[in-house]
């Protein structure tokens, strides 16, 4: 059994609630990321809460990985110190853990930025293992890969996300027209947009848009999906293209006007 691969760790790691499975190696992880604030020289503790799932005891491994995120949102992680990585300035509890069927653990970790550090968004990735080994047929054991990327973003001093809207273009996603924003960030620290935009769809089809909740860095033009809102907790409409879209993105205070048509 592989490690769950890139794509997926980035769906855990930046969209949903952190959770991976495999014999051997099953948890849940809380928050799936941080959005934090400090100031030079001020240390701050976090926690993650781990619950260990698993019918036997579990045991992990914990550590710090430095990640990109790329133009097809794939996350890589690597165990090497980035360029300004701001790794250093963080202390983690314990590298290794373990825990009994059910059990949850409250594990601290803390980001200390010297005192003379200029603003900036420090970015890194709590990394949680599982070192089991998982057998067959009672004889035959070989080692579990499985893990959990939690994203930490650090926001030190007075840094803050400037997007804007560079572009549209409608884009196919297994086959099927999505309508994107080229999203530009000339801020210092990561963005995500937010909000409600009207649509109508080339049969008069009337539906509510929103922004797909991936991170913008800063330096990035990002492409990011508007997916129909959907109600009763039923999925969004089906839309035909052309679709017009008008409306505003949010981005904290900010109002990003949206006044478009996507064709197919």
């Amino acid at each position: 059994m592989r490690r769950p691969t890139a794509r997926l760790l980035s769906a855990l790691a930046l969209l949903l609630p952190a959770f991976a499975s495999a014999q051997g190696f099953a948890a849940f992880i809380s928050p799936p990321r941080f959005e934090i604030k400090t100031s030079p020289g001020q240390p701050l503790r976090q926690v993650v809460e781990i619950q260990h799932v698993g019918r036997t005891p579990g045991n992990y491994r914990i550590y710090t990985n430095d990640w990109t995120l790329e133009g097809d949102n794939q996350v890589n992680f690597s165990n090497e110190l980035a360029p300004g990585s701001c790794r250093p300035w963080v202390a983690i509890e314990r590298r290794e853990l373990t825990l009994q069927p059910g059990a949850r653990y409250r594990y601290r970790f803390e980001i200390n930025p010297p005192a003379d550090t200029p603003p900036r968004e420090c970015r890194f990735a709590i990394m949680v293992e599982g070192l089991d080994t998982a057998k067959v047929e009672g004889t035959l054991s070989f080692p579990v890969g499985g893990r959990i990327g939690v994203i930490v973003y650090a926001a030190i001093g007075d840094v803050a996300p400037a997007l804007s809207i560079a572009g549209t273009e409608t884009v196919k996603v297994n086959g099927q027209p999505v309508a994107v924003v080229r999203v530009r960030n000339d801020g210092s620290a990561t963005g995500r947009l937010d909000g409600y935009v009207d649509a109508t769809d080339a049969g008069g089809q009337r539906a509510e848009l929103t922004p797909a909740d991936m991170p913008i860095l800063p330096g990035e033009t990002r492409r990011i999906g508007l997916s129909p809102v959907g109600t009763d907790n039923k999925p969004g409409p089906s839309l035909r293209f052309p679709i017009r879209v008008k409306g505003q993105l949010e981005s904290g205070k900010a109002k990003l006007p949206l006044d478009t048509s996507f064709a197919p």
